[in-house]
């Protein structure tokens, strides 16, 4: 066989072994996400449950009041299925969970999954848009920190974002309301309409909930960016690209940003639910009608199975998005997956 031969059989060899490799590199980055959520699930749905269990609180009370006679609370709690023991209570709660039923209400006795549908579209619309703000933003400003190291745009850079990353969101919050919905009046100050009603009605009450949430992932996403941004360049292979004569564009997109942006990506697997927590602040000074708010109104209304359901939904989707993330991290940067 001549060596031309060879090469050819070579490589017609090697596309399926590197094309194996990398289908196992995406299903473990799939599966050891998932191999994560089922005891993080468990575990949590469990602490979920016994918490209320240990609340002591009873729908007899929420529907009744404080004058509720022994005969009328026993009735209720029997309905509710309150008088069997505790694992059947969880098995029963449990299994409700895995067809997509939360619960009913104490309070009045609606469907908490379909009001958690309703309100959770709200807080996912705030926190989606922060998330985007602050991706945008923070790689912008984490770019041009790097590219003018050591100058004053990078010195400015990093104090605005050092700056930033204080401030609380309820005091963003305000103040963007006073500016921009108040003395400016571009924007609503407060209140929700659904996209339905038309694209720009919907985002223009989002916009300043979502930027008052965006501060803190702005600056951590800049500051990420920026270092590893400065470590690539300082890499051999930067080094080696420069010889070769590759442009500057195609060194900062093809070489250096796709080594650097991991830990920036990582860590908006830790600022969603950040972006989630905020919200519950965020909605009361907006208005937004979103599941935050209802969980802190059911809380106080001592509707155990509401507030099971809302821990059960953060639950789910803050390690939803953190599968999302790993993924995206396996695409972009290949070798983050070896050592999995």
């Amino acid at each position: 066989m001549s060596s031309t031969n060879l090469v050819v059989h070579t490589r017609q060899e090697s596309a399926p072994t590197i094309a194996l490799v990398r289908a196992r590199r995406v299903a473990l980055s799939i599966l050891k996400p998932l191999g994560i959520f089922v005891p993080v699930f468990l575990l949590g749905t469990f602490f979920t449950f016994l918490l209320g269990n240990l609340s002591g609180l009873s729908p007899a009370y929420v529907q009744l009041g404080d004058g509720a006679t022994p005969e009328a609370v026993a009735g209720l709690e029997q309905k509710w299925g309150l008088d069997q023991p505790f694992i059947v209570q969880y098995v029963n709660w449990f299994s409700g969970i895995l067809h997509g039923d939360l619960g009913t209400s104490w309070y009045n006795n609606l469907d908490i999954a379909q009001v958690l549908a309703e309100r959770a579209v709200v807080s996912l619309s705030a926190a989606g848009l922060a998330l985007v703000i602050g991706v945008v933003v923070g790689f912008l400003l984490g770019s041009l920190a790097a590219l003018f190291h050591a100058t004053w745009i990078d010195r400015a850079i990093t104090g605005f974002t050092t700056a930033i990353s204080v401030l609380p969101p309820f005091i963003v919050g305000i103040l963007l309301v006073s500016v921009f919905a108040v003395g400016l009046q571009l924007l609503p100050a407060a209140g929700y309409v659904p996209i339905q009603f038309g694209l720009w009605p919907w985002l223009s009450h989002l916009i300043l909930p979502a930027l008052a949430l965006s501060f803190d992932t702005v600056a951590d996403v800049a500051r990420q960016l920026r270092t590893g941004l400065v470590s690539a360049y300082r890499e051999n292979y930067v080094t080696g690209a420069v010889v070769r004569g590759l442009s500057p564009r195609r060194i900062f997109f093809v070489h250096v940003l796709r080594n650097a942006v991991g830990p920036s990506i990582a860590i908006l697997g830790l600022k969603f639910p950040t972006l989630l927590g905020g919200a519950v602040v965020t909605e009361f000074i907006f208005g937004l009608p979103g599941y935050g708010i209802f969980a802190s109104q059911s809380a106080l209304r001592g509707d155990v199975p509401a507030v099971q359901g809302v821990l059960v939904v953060s639950i789910v989707i803050v390690v939803t998005f953190n599968l999302i993330v790993n993924i995206v991290l396996n695409r972009i940067m290949p070798a983050s997956a070896r050592g999995v």
